[in-house]
């Protein structure tokens, strides 16, 4: 028997294993699906400019290695700018660190002794805090001795980097043979279908990979440079930060703006100062707000801010780093087909069984209540 020919609830249950083996595959394929995913990616943001130099008469492979060079170019000269940068930047984070926790242990840990006694939780407390923080600025230190005391790692990492381009490079020179032919192996009973999905799927995934990506780069460098002309010697990674953090909106001005208050009062202790520091992340919210989003953004991203935190949080819980990729096209999909969903039962018997709808007078009532003239 034919299974697409079976009932529904066959259909359905059949549809849910195939999910759980995706889910399983997923899962144990976890150590090596990373660079194919990140090339995989590198290649959807890379289409459209290849799909524009197509347009002007120039060759497929050729305008793909326009484009990789580019790219490859841009992403080399930032790292070389960016990586000396942000070691000083961290070695200067963990001496400030370590002052906060000595202001810490010297300050406040003595007053919620005096006030609440408990003096040895709080000693403990304090121990704790001095080791697990005092050492958090040596991050990219730590990791990079680490990374470079076993050669199997650094086997690991090389080939990880090699891999990267190679994937990206071959999936961008045939990224429209490929959806081609997917498309053609699609039912063609559900084709329509399928093809309006994954229509939709695109346009939210490009509206918000795509320029999401463009206005956290762009508000990285707005308070990057709006910090470095206040003072703040942590500018650059308190930057970074913010404008990673702007995946979700709003939530690189509540991260960038805490962080870099805090920074600034230790370094500062001035009030002045934290003003300014509320005014360059203002300045940022408000351009992000009327300039960037709708300019690079658009209106219709069709993911809410919850769930872009669900997604990328369950993401990342269930699959690692593999599953914060996975995360946005997955919930870009769940998202289209629940609209599609909603759509149908508001369409259906089920929801509109029942209704009552007004009654309407019969002729003799309307004009048995007609006013005569």
């Amino acid at each position: 028997m034919n299974p697409l020919n079976e009932a529904p609830n066959t259909r359905l249950l059949l549809l849910a294993a195939a999910v759980f083996a995706l889910a399983l595959l997923i899962h144990l394929l976890k150590p090596i699906l990373a660079p194919f995913l990140v090339g995989a990616l590198l290649a959807y943001l890379g289409d459209p400019l290849v799909d524009r130099l197509e347009a002007r008469k120039l060759g497929r492979t050729s305008a793909v290695c326009v484009v990789f060079l580019g790219l490859s170019l841009m992403g080399l000269v930032a790292l070389l700018i960016a990586l000396p940068l942000l070691i000083d930047q961290f070695q200067l984070l963990n001496v400030r660190l370590q002052s906060l926790v000595q202001w810490l242990q010297g300050n406040v840990l003595p007053e919620l002794k005096a006030r609440f006694g408990d003096g040895a939780s709080l000693s403990q407390a304090g121990q704790a805090l001095g080791q697990n923080i005092g050492t958090a600025g040596d991050v990219i230190l730590r990791l990079w001795s680490r990374i470079t005391g076993s050669s199997l790692a650094i086997v690991g990492w090389l080939s990880t980097l090699v891999l990267i381009p190679v994937v990206t490079f071959y999936l961008l020179r045939d990224w429209d043979i490929l959806v081609a032919k997917i498309g053609d192996l699609l039912p063609r009973r559900v084709e329509g279908r399928a093809t309006l999905i994954a229509r939709e799927c695109d346009e939210i995934l490009g509206a918000f990979i795509r320029g999401q990506l463009l206005v956290m780069a762009a508000l990285a460098v707005i308070y990057t440079a709006g910090l470095w002309l206040v003072g703040l010697e942590l500018a650059l990674v308190l930057g970074l930060l913010a404008g990673l953090a702007s995946i979700v909106p709003y939530m690189g001005f509540v991260v960038g703006i805490v962080a870099a208050v805090i920074a600034a009062w230790f370094q500062f202790h001035d009030i002045w100062v934290l003003l300014q520091v509320g005014v360059v992340f203002g300045i940022g919210q408000m351009l992000e707000g009327m300039v960037l989003t709708p300019l690079l953004v658009g209106d219709r991203i069709g993911l809410h801010p919850v769930a872009v935190i669900f997604a990328l949080l369950a993401g990342g819980q269930l699959f690692g780093f593999v599953g914060i990729l996975l995360a946005l096209p997955t919930a870009a999909v769940v998202m289209v087909m629940l609209r599609h969903v909603h759509t149908s039962y508001l369409g259906s018997d089920f929801y509109s069984a029942g209704r009552q709808l007004p009654e309407q007078p019969s002729p003799e009532t309307s004009r048995d209540s007609t006013p005569n003239e």
